[in-house]
């Protein structure tokens, strides 16, 4: 019985060994902190900020942010760091920039292009009256109508 309660406080305890915990002076600098590592992105990630990110640089940027934080940087300060370390890529909101204003304007530009093709495609076709038919056509529809219903 020792040897299964000892096993399960050590399997139990490496549950915990991956959390990280920082401490900090005031509740200000920890939204900074966890708001700062929620905007900025995993490098070697696919679409995981550095909050979420399990990897080696992830973990280096958590801790570049906790101490830029701790030297009472502001969040714009480390923004800029780590934008001109890494590149506008390292934010999940790039700045407007000529660079990512097709990031920007694509999908407003989409949309309207969507909008207009629609608005296009239904005015052509309520302008599309179908023809009327000869005289000819109409008895032998009624011909072969009275014809079905005698069957």
């Amino acid at each position: 019985m020792k040897y299964l309660a000892l096993g399960l406080f050590l399997w139990a305890s490496s549950v915990f060994a991956g959390v990280e915990y920082r401490q900090f002076s005031n509740d200000d600098q920890r939204e900074t902190y966890e708001n700062l590592i929620s905007e900025l992105r995993c490098l070697v990630c696919q679409n995981q900020n550095i909050a979420d990110s399990n990897a080696d640089l992830a973990a280096d940027l958590r801790q570049q942010v906790y101490q830029m934080v701790q030297q009472g940087k502001t969040k714009q300060d480390i923004k800029n760091f780590m934008t001109d370390r890494y590149g506008d890529f390292v934010l999940y909101n790039p700045p407007f920039k000529t660079k990512t204003g097709l990031l920007w304007l694509a999908p407003v530009l989409l949309l309207a292009l969507g909008l207009i093709s629609v608005f296009v495609y239904i005015r052509n076709k309520r302008k599309q009256l179908p023809e009327p038919m000869e005289p000819e056509q109409l008895q032998k529809i009624h011909r072969l109508l009275e014809e079905d219903d005698r069957l």
